[in-house]
């Protein structure tokens, strides 16, 4: 139930709200028709009063301090206050609690987690966000209290590694997702992974915080693939890294076999080579999306290679990279000819393929296997050298084509360099090109 449906509901049943509620945030609106002081939602009716106190409603939740982003001596009271609720909230409504988010906590996240511990059997996933004050006893207390738990995400939040490897040691087989912040602490938490603890881990994303760190993360490639064979996702977003060397002998790993999704995208300079490529994904013939943007050194002719056969989604954008890099002029047609039957969604932009090999890449979308229509439906070509005649010719092959950018296209009309939205613009697009294209003689 949200807190407009309330609103409308409030407002239908006259009497049942106090004066100035609406004057209120809606945050703490909404919290204190929540709250056991204030019945809850019993103040619209006797039904909502009925829903209100069913443990199943309470399956997914996230709780913020009221006045979350105030300054630490105002946050703190407010997280007491509120503590004082949920200590009799979280066990009389939370017992089929699944899913857990905790934002902006900074000094009362420990007496929760005690509280969720306790009460909170069916818990599969926690999510703290820019929460401080986590210590190794509560995690681990949780893990073993909550025997369902296997997802953690504790992206901008301040957690000692000792906390988290003690977590995945007890969590151990069942741990299947894992989102982290990359800081000086997580080469400790990645040791963890490397050495088998959370063999059926299948989600693991590591992303760069606001403070960046200017010490590259080195990855044991295939120490990870030993400790993590049943991975599907793997994202390292936006992330300084490096592949660790494997030595005067290099001795491939097992791959991923499992893996359906690699992104490796990031506006920093990017050190992701062929070689890299090639050691992660050489085991992995499902992939689905293949998220290279700013890697600028990956060539169309190892792309090619890959073994996978069936790439839905395969994002090559350059954005902000130095001019001093020497980008492929030749090979897109690599690419879109291998996964034409299968593409959804494309982007190049920034790539500086010249007009003939661009005009013979996306000619493959109009020869699909058997005269079927190409399932493309997002394409990116902005700032690259794409002509009228080939956009018009993709555009008319490809019915299914919802989203389509052609911002700094230097080769296209004036006009027409933008980005474009929905069926109709994109035909709209269409109709400008074919009346600016010359009439044959």
């Amino acid at each position: 139930m949200a807190p407009g449906a309330t609103r409308r509901a409030g407002r239908r049943f006259r009497g049942t709200s106090p004066p100035g509620a609406w004057a209120r945030s809606a945050e703490d609106w909404w919290w204190d028709r929540l709250a056991p002081s204030g019945s809850g939602a019993a103040r619209v009716c006797r039904r909502w009063r009925e829903a209100a106190s069913q443990p199943t409603l309470w399956h997914t939740v996230t709780l913020s301090p009221p006045l979350a982003g105030r300054p630490p001596k105002g946050g703190a009271k407010a997280e007491k206050n509120l503590l004082a609720s949920l200590a009799w909230f979280i066990p009389n409504r939370f017992s089929q609690l699944q899913r857990l988010t905790l934002t902006h906590w900074k000094s009362q996240v420990q007496p929760v987690l005690k509280l969720v511990s306790e009460s909170c059997p069916r818990l599969t996933f926690l999510k703290l966000s820019s929460c401080h004050g986590v210590t190794p006893d509560t995690l681990v207390m949780l893990a073993k209290a909550c025997p369902q738990l296997h997802s953690l995400d504790l992206q901008h939040s301040m957690v000692e590694s000792t906390a988290v490897v003690s977590f995945l040691e007890e969590v151990g087989p069942r741990m299947r997702k894992l989102w982290l912040t990359y800081s000086s602490q997580t080469t400790a938490i990645l040791g963890t992974l490397l050495g088998s603890c959370c063999p059926q881990l299948q989600v693991l994303e590591v992303s760069t915080g606001i403070s960046r760190n200017s010490t590259p993360l080195q990855l044991p490639v295939e120490a990870l693939q030993k400790g993590c064979p049943q991975l599907q996702v793997l994202r390292l977003l936006n992330l300084m890294w490096l592949p660790k060397p494997s030595g005067r002998v290099v001795t491939p790993g097992p791959g991923f076999p499992s893996l359906e999704e690699l992104c490796l995208a990031s506006s920093t300079c990017n050190f992701v080579s062929n070689e890299t490529l090639g050691r992660l994904l050489h085991g992995s013939p499902n992939l689905r999306l293949l998220d290279l943007r700013g890697c600028a050194r990956i060539t169309p002719a190892v792309l090619h290679d890959l073994p996978c056969q069936e790439l839905e989604q395969l994002h090559l954008g350059l954005y902000g990279t130095s001019d001093r890099l020497t980008l492929s002029k030749e090979g897109s047609p690599l690419l879109t000819w291998k996964w034409c039957h299968t593409l959804r969604e494309l982007d190049l932009s920034g790539q500086g393929f010249i007009e003939k090999d661009l005009e013979q890449a996306l000619a493959a979308f109009s020869g699909t296997p058997g005269g079927s229509h190409s399932a493309l439906c997002s394409l990116n070509l902005r700032g690259t050298r794409v002509t009228p005649s080939t956009v018009s010719s993709v555009v008319s092959s490809c019915p299914g084509l919802l989203y389509l950018n052609l911002e700094s296209c230097r080769c296209l009309p004036r006009g027409l360099k933008r980005a474009y939205r929905g069926q109709n613009e994109v035909q709209w697009c269409l109709e400008q090109l074919l009346t600016s294209l010359p009439c044959p003689s």
